[in-house]
């Protein structure tokens, strides 16, 4: 019997190799391009390698490579590699001898080293070669060393972004593989003053499979290479993690190789003793089919969506001296819902200090004015941009307010939350200027960050709106294979879903997704801006709605935006916004600096 073949992580290292230090030890940075993700089935096409020690680059090492199929069109428009292309081209058996002696016993370096190793150690095994070297994977570094607000992503063109890369990814082999260098320099910098000084140092640094982690892998055999919904069970059944993939099998498999260091993914993988996944047609109906799981089940592993329902709204009160209460529900006419009762509390001032709608919680059911005396004149109120004094209303007056005189102030606030009239964002702004003009700047920044605040919630429940008002629409969405991810939409909820392969017919599958869908029924006159769609969930259908290539099918109403919605002052926000990204992060960069 032979032995089983050994991972890269189950290979020893020898005290001399780990005492190595960086700037003494040679790396070949190494990229490949495939006809798949398959290294059985698939075959290479370009690899692209560069050798480096110390900063410096050694060598470089580029070859098209005949894979011994047909290059797919997808894989076509992404590398721009055609079959012809590859005519003259050497097959893998002898370009891969020339790449070993190129490499020689340097550290081999790729972006997602499992996919490149894969080929790479297949094409060893089908040559009888003894070959293992020593590898590390800078998706994996980037993952252990880059917080989340650093880079949200790791894909190699969102670190080339973030590391100012000389060479762009541009998906060929070599370009890809220089890219990788810039990005390997910029991540041993940051790990300079952590004590990792060599390569044994690096790779203790780094997550790494344990035996219990390797010995799981089996759990995501049965698994397809398909987008859906994956649940880890434990012990008692019980579902302890919800997650979503566009291929299960890969996704469910990173879990047991190490790549994530998190302390709680080594626990939810030691727990774990089954997963089990739901196939669905498309990552749209994986997300949303995710977040009903997650409603349902809140497992302890996950940290967000548990609860869909949660959330702020700001209400306009059925009063008749109506005012904006923060509120766990929606009312007819409500903005949100928004993530904090801090946050929505001071939307509420914004509003209701531009428009003069009144703050005091005293009830005034069946009175006939409103008078909150203050102790100014309604000229020297504070500005609504400012936060009001805590007990202040700010509809206080000189005189007792009828109802005739407040219900225009109502009616203002009304229409501004419905998106019919956008006067009172304009008067704000306008505040705003005075403010700069003034030479007022920390005043005018404050300021300035509450109106974007409460443009962005004004305008995201308008979108929102908008989307769960038609009863029904159909869309879909290329796969970049040549077919189709088709949704049915139907007042804000995910009602049913199809993918439409390459070649076939489409109208009449989306005809019978029509007829099988699920039905949703018009909502009640008090379901509020939404109809009593969740959130999150008509997010994530505004999102894909909004993708490029998106087309809509057909529609049962109407699909548009209000002529006046805060939607118009989106630029507006984006400025706020990314200002106050800079001075966060100039902020950042002080202390930084103040702390070396």
């Amino acid at each position: 019997m032979s032995a089983p073949q050994l991972s890269f992580d189950d290979l020893p290292e020898s005290d001399d190799f780990a005492r190595s230090p960086l700037r003494q030890t040679t790396f070949v940075v190494v990229d490949l391009e495939t006809t798949g993700g398959s290294p059985d089935t698939d075959g290479v096409t370009e690899i692209g390698a560069v050798k480096i020690r110390g900063g410096e680059v050694l060598g470089e090492f580029a070859t098209l490579v005949d894979p011994g199929r047909s290059i797919p069109p997808q894989i076509t428009t992404l590398t721009g590699i055609t079959s012809a292309m590859l005519t003259d081209a050497p097959r893998i058996e002898s370009v891969f001898p020339a790449f070993v002696e190129f490499a020689g016993t340097a550290v081999l370096v790729a972006h997602n080293a499992r996919f490149d190793m894969g080929f790479l150690r297949a094409t060893a095994r089908r040559m009888n070669l003894p070959w293992n070297p020593h590898s590390l994977c800078t998706v994996a570094m980037a993952r252990r060393i880059l917080t989340r607000q650093e880079a949200p992503t790791v894909k190699l063109s969102a670190l080339a972004e973030l590391f100012d890369v000389s060479v762009r990814p541009t998906h060929r082999a070599l370009d890809d593989a220089r890219a990788t260098v810039d990005v390997f320099h910029g991540l041993l910098e940051r790990v300079g003053n952590r004590g990792v000084h060599t390569y044994g140092d690096l790779t203790s640094y780094l997550p790494r499979a344990t035996p219990a982690m390797r010995a799981k892998r089996s759990l995501a055999d049965g698994l397809p290479r398909r987008p859906g919904v994956y649940l880890f069970r434990g012990p008692g059944d019980e579902v302890l993690y919800i997650g979503t993939a566009v291929d299960l099998r890969r996704r469910v498999s990173g879990y047991f190789n190490g790549s994530d260091s998190r302390r709680r993914i080594a626990d939810l993988v030691d727990l774990t003793v089954r997963v089990d996944h739901v196939e669905c047609a498309h990552a749209l109906e994986a997300a949303v089919a995710e977040l009903r799981l997650l409603g349902v089940h809140k497992p302890p592993f996950n940290r967000r969506s548990r609860n869909p329902g949660r959330g702020w709204w700001i209400v306009l009160t059925e009063e008749r001296f109506s005012r904006l209460a923060v509120s766990r529900k929606p009312g007819r006419c409500a903005i949100g819902p928004v993530s904090t009762r801090g946050a929505a509390a001071e939307i509420a001032d914004v509003i209701a200090g531009a428009v003069g709608l009144r703050t005091c919680t005293t009830a005034l059911k069946t009175a006939s004015h409103h008078w909150c005396e203050g102790d100014a004149h309604a000229d020297e109120l504070p500005d609504p941009l400012v936060a009001t004094v805590p007990g202040r209303c700010r509809a206080a007056s000189e005189r007792p307010q009828t109802l005739p005189d407040y219900l225009r102030r109502t009616e203002a606030a009304r229409t501004l939350i419905e998106g019919r009239c956008d006067e009172v964002l304009a008067a704000l702004e306008g505040r705003l200027t005075l403010l700069a003009d003034a030479h007022r700047f920390e005043s005018a920044a404050r300021a300035r960050d509450r109106l974007s605040a409460a443009v962005d919630a004004l305008a995201r429940t308008q979108r929102l709106a908008a989307l769960a008002s038609a009863p029904e629409l159909v869309a879909a969405h290329p796969d970049g294979d040549g077919g189709w991810d088709v949704s049915v939409v139907r007042h804000g909820r995910l009602a049913g879903s199809a993918h439409i392969e390459r070649g076939v017919a489409p109208l009449p599958v989306i005809d019978r997704l029509r007829a099988s869908s699920t039905t949703v029924l018009a909502p009640a006159d008090d379901a509020g801006p939404l109809a009593g769609a969740p959130a999150e969930e008509l997010s994530l259908i505004e999102r894909w709605l909004c993708r490029t290539g998106t087309r809509l099918i057909s529609l049962d109403g109407e699909l548009g935006m209000p002529l006046r919605s805060a939607q118009r002052w989106s630029s507006f926000s984006a400025a706020a916004r990314s200002a106050r990204e800079s001075k966060d992060e100039a902020t950042r960069a002080s202390t930084r600096a103040a702390g070396h």
